[in-house]
């Protein structure tokens, strides 16, 4: 009998664990929590029927473990070393030049990973089973927490394969997902107890308690990053490990990408912060590292922190409020995006009342329902979204929300994206898209048409005055005096703004367009490559394909748009008009007034968007910067400043009005 429980359970220990990796590890799970919970209890059974057959790496010892006296004290081997931070593009590049320097002709490939708002720990494996876990602590000194560790079942007990190191120390985050929080609290509603603020907190608790089976009860997660001390260990590059940590059975950081630009390791950081919204968990940065060991360790560390990596952090503010109604736009491609409408509250010095919901997946995913209490977030300069519900709040039965099958503008049937999660209106005459491209293609950062706000667009549309971008430069005196508020003054204004759009270049006017994945910076790519439209339309898909920065989602975007008839037709329309489409020269600074000076916007301006001041301050030599530190040179704030402000003044930095501001533009007052 002992033969046969021997071969049960090992093959028991087997499955369970090979479940465990699916559920926590890759996220597809096989069999239902039922089928799973028959499995560990059989092998309970059999592990106290023979005792002689238990070991310390069975799935069973997770949990039930007896609590610990004390939390011992762990030496790391290798140091674990904080990191160097900036919230600044500017202060990233120097970074950059920095690494350069230090390694001269040599090729640098730059790796870029989330920055998990968690707790950091080491995990450390000898001959593949998991020995000792423990928190950073002072970097040199931790707190032993293998015992709440090995409770986590995204942890492997023992390493899967058999080439792993004989000892290897893994470096990574313990997090905890919103979704569990979520969970979390109502459990501590109904046992009448304070409900948790927030994930960090929650995990920074759990991982330190003595006793494993209140940390058990929690479902705490793990991604790895990093290797600390390794014998043996034969990955020449960081995304080697990260690939072979996976073998290994173990979370890897997810959403990592390797680039031989640092440029374009920082556009996928503006693509990464853009997408948090999809996370179910929390992120207070990101990470760019060189992926190479060999040349980490020439760069070496300072007494603080590696020279080979540093984090772009941005400001996140969070806030309670609740959901008043949820409504939809239509977007200039035809994206329907549902909209939370919010009981005002104050977030990052401004008042909001409403976020992004983003699409139909977010709001069943996160279980939003109108009348929710919700916790909102504003990371970085992205437009507030929601982090997640309140459950222990909701106030009875709130009904789910239906999303409409119907075009809110034209009444067109919707659909969905083949393999995505965004829904269209795909009426190519439905007006709401038209206002929306229109406004688009007449804004600053596009053809930059002066006076075609929102609601003249709307006039221009419902009128039947424009019916396509052509429409613009065939537009006329008489009829625009017929609309309402307009004058004779306001409409020659326009009619001279769109004439100078004309000369706007090629960039612009692929910016303007609309086109699906093309934005400023693709634009920028596309111009600086191509030269021409002209050049660009006779561009292959693997031509496209093999542009830096472009790739096949993008370059496929571009070639339909080019070579759909219609869109065809409206260039050859815009070119008829006498529309530029070639790339032309970038505007130079208008002065150097505000040269090596570091300029901090902050609060709500009057006449200026925070994307206008930025774009002045960077035409008269100036940066401009989104966070407060002793090398700003000055600060510009505007209505309901907040914690900006606070920290000028606390670091005794100039503080100017928006009228101040302008007086020093116009040189009747000094430069701070």
């Amino acid at each position: 009998m002992s033969q046969r429980a021997a071969e049960e359970i090992a093959q028991l220990r087997k499955e369970i664990e090979r479940h465990d990796h699916l559920y926590y590890v890759e996220a597809r799970p096989e069999i239902s929590d039922l089928e799973y919970d028959r499995l560990m209890g059989r092998l309970e059974e059999l592990e106290s029927a023979h005792p002689e057959l238990l070991t310390s790496d069975s799935p069973t010892q997770r949990v039930g473990g007896q609590p610990v006296p004390e939390l011992a004290s762990v030496r790391h081997r290798v140091p674990m070393l904080s990191i160097e931070n900036s919230y600044d593009l500017a202060e990233l590049k120097q970074f950059a030049g920095r690494v350069e320097k230090l390694l001269p002709e040599e090729k640098i490939e730059w790796v870029v990973e989330l920055k998990i708002d968690g707790v950091a720990v080491s995990l450390t494996y000898e001959d593949g089973l998991f020995t000792r876990g423990a928190t950073r602590g002072n970097g040199t000194v931790g707190d032993d927490i293998t015992h709440n560790l090995r409770t986590m079942r995204d942890i492997p007990l023992r390493l899967r394969g058999n080439d792993w190191p004989p000892l290897l120390e893994i470096r990574g985050e313990v997090y905890m997902t919103n979704s569990e929080l979520v969970r979390l609290n109502e459990q501590r509603q109904r046992d009448d107890l304070e409900p948790y603020a927030n994930t960090r907190n929650v995990t920074a608790g759990s991982v330190r308690m003595l006793d494993p089976r209140i940390c058990a009860q929690r479902e705490l997660r793990m991604f790895c990053h990093g290797v600390g001390y390794a014998e043996g260990l034969l990955t020449e590059t960081h995304t080697e490990f990260l690939a072979k940590l996976r073998e290994y059975g173990l979370p890897a950081t997810p959403f990592v990408e390797c680039f031989d630009d640092f440029d374009a390791a920082l556009a996928y950081c503006e693509e990464l912060i853009e997408r948090l919204h999809e996370l179910d968990f929390e992120v207070d940065g990101l990470v760019l590292k060189v992926n190479r060991f060999d040349q980490r360790a020439r760069l070496g560390s300072t007494s603080k922190s590696p020279r080979w990596l540093i984090a772009y952090k941005f400001e996140k503010y969070e806030a309670t409020t609740r959901l008043e109604a949820i409504r939809v736009q239509v977007g200039k491609t035809g994206t329907i995006t549902p909209v939370a409408d919010l009981e005002p509250v104050q977030l990052a010095g401004t008042i909001v009342s409403r976020a992004s919901l983003h699409n139909v997946d977010e709001i069943e995913r996160k279980d939003i329902r109108v009348g929710d209490v919700v916790v909102v977030e504003k990371a970085g300069k992205i437009i507030p979204h929601i982090v997640r519900v309140e459950k222990h709040l909701r106030e009875g039965d709130l009904p789910e929300y239906g999303f409409p099958e119907k075009c809110p503008s034209c009444g067109e049937p919707v659909v969905q994206d083949e393999g995505g999660v965004y829904i269209r209106c795909i009426n190519a005459a439905c007006p709401a898209q038209l206002k929306e491209r229109l406004r688009y293609f007449s804004s600053r950062n596009a053809m930059d048409i002066e006076g075609l706000g929102e609601k003249l667009v709307a006039q221009l549309v419902e009128q039947g005055l424009v019916k396509s971008y052509g429409d613009l430069y065939r537009l006329t005196l008489e009829p625009l005096l017929e609309l309402e508020r307009m004058g004779k003054k306001s409409a020659e204004n326009l009619l001279a703004g769109i004439e100078r759009s004309k000369s706007a270049g090629m960039a612009r006017l692929l910016n303007a367009l609309a086109i699906r994945h093309v934005g400023e910076r693709v634009a920028a790519v596309l111009t600086q490559h191509f030269g021409s439209v002209s050049r660009l339309r006779t561009a292959s898909v693997e031509e496209l394909s093999d542009i830096p920065e472009i790739g096949p989602i993008i370059a496929q975007s571009v070639h339909d748009y080019l070579h759909n008839p219609a869109d065809q037709a409206m260039l050859d329309d815009l070119a008829e008009q006498g529309v530029k489409m070639e790339a032309t020269e970038a505007r130079e600074a208008s002065s150097n007034l505000f040269t090596e000076k570091t300029i901090v916007v902050t609060g709500t301006l009057e006449k200026y968007s925070r994307d206008e001041i930025q774009a002045l301050i960077a035409r008269h030599g100036g940066r401009a910067s989104s966070s407060v530190s002793s090398k700003t040179d000055f600060v510009v704030a505007g209505d309901k400043a907040g914690s900006k402000l606070e920290k000028a003044k606390k670091l005794e930095i100039p503080v100017l009005t928006e009228s101040e501001f302008e007086s020093v533009l116009n040189g009747e007052r000094e430069v701070p």
